[in-house]
């Protein structure tokens, strides 16, 4: 005759196979409960994994993409051409570290400069992207 499952049982198989089978292995004769640290174990595995998860889907990206954020503001040098989170185009005139600014020269011909938090700049263009930045109006 088979040994009946512990009512805990059906759900944890889905969540995990491998430990319903340890349940079940370590449940003994008919009627008897398993151990407390096992029903604990049972009981804390699906958060700990939701928690796990979340981790890895949410928060570690966040902290790759500050990161990468923080290389490309670190390599700033002038003449760089860049973006700033407002959309506007621009080249590099100076950057100040210490006071948490940059200067960009919007346009040489008529020497139209705009400070800029540090922050404020999204990305770093390279020579392809610097080729697209006039219209063609052909």
């Amino acid at each position: 005759m088979p040994l009946p499952l512990p009512s805990f049982v059906p759900a944890l198989q889905v969540a995990c196979p491998a430990a319903a089978f340890a349940v079940v292995a370590q449940a003994g004769p008919a009627g008897q409960q398993p151990p407390e640290f096992v029903r604990t174990l049972v009981n804390t595995l699906p958060i700990a994994l939701v928690l796990l998860a979340a981790y890895m889907l949410l928060f570690r990206p966040e902290k790759e993409k500050q990161r990468r954020q923080q290389e490309l503001l670190a390599g700033l040098k002038k003449n760089d051409r860049v973006v700033t989170t407002s959309g506007i185009y621009g080249s590099v005139a100076s950057v100040d570290r210490d006071g948490d600014r940059v200067t960009l020269k919007i346009d040489d011909a008529a020497n139209v400069k705009l400070t800029v938090t540090l922050g404020s700049i999204a990305r770093v263009l390279g020579d392809a992207d610097s080729s697209r930045t006039t219209r063609d109006d052909s």
